[in-house]
């Protein structure tokens, strides 16, 4: 059996992001790697270079790491981070935090590829709530 696309989840929050990873793994499945990446290295708000690189690190079980940034400086320390440590099976995708990464979540968790979970991420942003 493949292994599943690992999820990275950044967040400015520790609890945002780990509150984030506590709902995955109840609706996907706890074969999917999901690495909460949030705050300082300190536990304070904001992003970390270094707290983002082992969260990928830490993700990646073979078939690449989708990256979910929740605003601002996740996307730009995500992409210093990628931008140092170029690589094809990782992905920073442009979706809404939550529902991008219950849609990427169940997508993994089903055996999609890479690019099956980036775009049900990215469609995540068209699905209407009510």
């Amino acid at each position: 059996m493949n292994r599943p696309v690992g999820i990275v989840l950044v967040s400015h929050s520790r609890g945002l992001a780990a509150g984030l990873g506590e709902l995955l793994a109840q609706i996907g499945s706890g074969e999917v790697p999901v690495v909460a990446a949030g705050g300082t290295t300190d536990g304070g708000i904001g992003t970390s270079y270094d707290v983002i690189a082992n969260a990928i690190a830490q993700a990646d079980h073979g078939n690449g790491v989708v990256v979910l940034p929740d605003l601002g400086s996740a996307v730009l320390t995500t992409r210093t981070v990628l931008d140092d440590h170029p690589r094809p099976d990782v992905a920073l995708v442009d979706a809404p935090f939550v529902e991008g990464a219950v849609a990427a979540a169940v997508t993994a968790a089903s055996g999609g590829d890479l690019q099956a979970i980036v775009t049900a991420a990215k469609e995540a942003r068209d699905v209407p709530k009510f």
